[in-house]
Parts: C-alpha cells; sequence; structure tokens
C-alpha cells in the first residue's frame, strides 16, 4: 500500500503547474478505446498521493484515497479520459485512408480540418473536393463521413496502421479569461479529479475513476462503479453552453447552462435524474461559500452518472459540469472562473459531507 502525501490546505487556481497539467491532458490523444496517453498521465501524477491505484480489465484507472475517522462515506468521483475522435480503418495507399468516427461528431465539422494520428501524433487533414470542383448541388449537401478520408501524405501514410486513432489536432491556448482546446471534454473533469485525490478532504473515502468510452456510451463507469461499491456517485464533466445569441433578431431564451455563471448541476439527463439530496446538498454549499453555480437544464446528453446510479443495488449520484461552447468540435471554449469554481465547489462540498445527507427524510 502506498503512504499518500498529507493534503496540505487548497485554495484551487489555475497557476503555471496547473497549467502545465492540464496543456498536457488536453494536447494528448485519447480517443474511445485507446486511453493509454491519459492514462499514463494519470498514473504519474498520482503515484504518490493514493493508497491504491489499480487499471482494471477496461482500461480504467481506479484510485482510492481513504479518510480518517469513523463511519466515512464512500465516494465515487468520475471523470472520463477518452474523447471524440476517429479510427482508421482501411489503407487506400499513397497516404490515404478510411476512417470511421467515434462518439457524436458531426461531420459538417470534418471537412478540411487538421487531424492527428496514433501514439506518434502523426499530422493529416481530412480531405473532401476543393470548391472549384463541386457542382453547385454538391454544395447543398453535406458530406457524410463515409466519402471522406485522412491524407496523411506520402511520407506519413507509412507510419499509419488500421486501427490507430486519431482525433483533431487543435493546441492547448489560454485566450484572455478563457481556454480554448480540444477536448476539454473531458480533460477538465480527469484535471478537476487529479486536484481532488491529491487535496481529498479526510472525512470520506474519496474512490476516483477515471474512466474509459464514455463518449461511445459510458462503457467504462458500470464496472468501475460495481468494483468501488460506493454510497454516492458523482460525474465531472463538461457540457454544452447554448449561450450564444440569436442572429435573426431574437433573445435567445433556451440556455442550458451559460459561460460565466458557475458550474452547472445537473437536475437530469437523458441517462440520469440526479438524487435530490445531492442536489440540495451541493446548492446549499454553493450558497454558503458564496461559489457562483447553475442548474444545467435538462436535454439531450448524460454523462457517467447514467451507469454509475444502476449499479448494484443503486447509487445515489449527480453530475456536475464546466459550461463549454463548441463540444465535440475541434476546438472548444470555457471561462477560467467556471473551471476554477467547480474545483472549489467539489472540494466544499466534500469536505461538509456526512452520512446524514444519505437519510431518506433528506429527500426534496
Amino acid at each position: 500500500m502506498a503512504k499518500p502525501k498529507i493534503p496540505t490546505k487548497f485554495n484551487p487556481r489555475l497557476g503555471k503547474s496547473e497549467l502545465d497539467l492540464l496543456t498536457r491532458l488536453c494536447n494528448a490523444l485519447s480517443a474511445s478505446g485507446d486511453e493509454q496517453e491519459v492514462r499514463a498521465i494519470v498514473l504519474e501524477e498520482l503515484r504518490e498521493f493514493a493508497h491504491v491505484t489499480k487499471v482494471d480489465a477496461m482500461g480504467n484507472v481506479l484510485v482510492r484515497r481513504e479518510g480518517k475517522g469513523e463511519d466515512r462515506v464512500r465516494v465515487m468521483i468520475a471523470a472520463h479520459m477518452d474523447e471524440v475522435g476517429f479510427m482508421i480503418v482501411n489503407d487506400e495507399g499513397d497516404g490515404i485512408f478510411e476512417f470511421r468516427v467515434l462518439g457524436g461528431v458531426d461531420p459538417r465539422q470534418l471537412v478540411g480540418k487538421p487531424v492527428i494520428i496514433g501514439r506518434d501524433h502523426i499530422p493529416a487533414v481530412i480531405g473532401a473536393k476543393a470548391i472549384h470542383l463541386t457542382t453547385p448541388d454538391e454544395r447543398k449537401q453535406v458530406l457524410k463521413v463515409e466519402q471522406l478520408r485522412v491524407d496523411a501524405g506520402l511520407g506519413g501514410g507509412s507510419k499509419i496502421k488500421v486501427g490507430d486513432r486519431g482525433t483533431f489536432a487543435t493546441k492547448f491556448t489560454v485566450l484572455g479569461p478563457s481556454i480554448r482546446s480540444k477536448a476539454l471534454d473531458d480533460r477538465l473533469g480527469v484535471f478537476n479529479l487529479i486536484q481532488l485525490v491529491k487535496h481529498a478532504p479526510e472525512n470520506i473515502d474519496l474512490l476516483a475513476a477515471f474512466t474509459v468510452q464514455e463518449e461511445l456510451g459510458l462503457r467504462g463507469a458500470k464496472p468501475a462503479a460495481y468494483g468501488f461499491d460506493p454510497e454516492i456517485g458523482i460525474a465531472l464533466d463538461s457540457t454544452p453552453a447554448n449561450d450564444l445569441p440569436h442572429y435573426d433578431g431574437f433573445e435567445n431564451n433556451s440556455h442550458n447552462t451559460k459561460l460565466g455563471d458557475g458550474p452547472a448541476i445537473y437536475i437530469m439527463d437523458r441517462g440520469t435524474i440526479g438524487d435530490q439530496r445531492l442536489i440540495k446538498w451541493l446548492v446549499e454549499t454553493a450558497e454558503a461559500e458564496k461559489i457562483p453555480w447553475q442548474f444545467r437544464q435538462p436535454g439531450l446528453g448524460g454523462t457517467d452518472a447514467g451507469e454509475i446510479h444502476k449499479t448494484r443495488s443503486g447509487v445515489p449520484s449527480v453530475s456536475v459540469s464546466v459550461p463549454q461552447r463548441y463540444l465535440h468540435s475541434p476546438a472548444g471554449l470555457i471561462r477560467i472562473d467556471d473551471e476554477i469554481n467547480t474545483l472549489k465547489l467539489m472540494h466544499a462540498a466534500l469536505s461538509r459531507l456526512n452520512r446524514s445527507i444519505l437519510n431518506p427524510q433528506e429527500k426534496i
């Protein structure tokens, strides 16, 4: 058993070391089913901070950090290591490859995008006919993935093989109060969970699950939760911010989350209805600590909580996300304050957690 470092007082920030870690996480290529690059970073970062660390048969990284005192609540927090991307399925020669997408990728986002492929991050581009060669009718059609190809050039093509994963080539960039990057869904959650393990409150047993294949249907969360057998489940993720103005002269009144309004606490999504006791606990913590927060309005999409809450005899679960524009695209955009406040909320809430929250009479 490892002898983890003793937590120091925690004041969430994005200083140089934190930004360096988040940059490494976001620039890694870890499309669904090949999460090795992010997994290696997680294992390296938490080597000195966990009581028990395990990589299970699915590839999930399962970290246990035990608290002190009696009757501690076992809290599982999940963040997925994978990102949307694609898999090479056929080598057509001359550096041209057929591919299929992994996760919810809009084909309209693909044409002409620079990408990276495989463990060596081979540069390539997703190609289609130049506009000069298309007919007026063709220009009205959205190209299907089956009509597109990855072009790695004659040199790069020799280093790519069928089964290799790829993703967008966008690099992590700080833009004033914002961050632009690929894979913020869910490298933000991975980053936040790493920080929570390093600074885990001692009143709980923290069960940290860095999961695989979430983008393909929450596949890693179920075996992770089964193995941990938690009493509470929380998914840390990033969620779409539908906060752009309408451009037809009408105000956008259909916000599900907004950038700058703080962490988003889920009421419900496609896979989960948030446990009311946990929602109340998070909201009361945010109000007591004067942390800005918002409800993530019901809609499509889901998180690892969708599988955690159905494990064994059931696990009270909830999700908390950082709002983000342009998810599952070559570049997402977040506000740095939303990221920091999400981490503040989670640490503060865990620090004040006790078993009374699980009292059925506390349901609202």
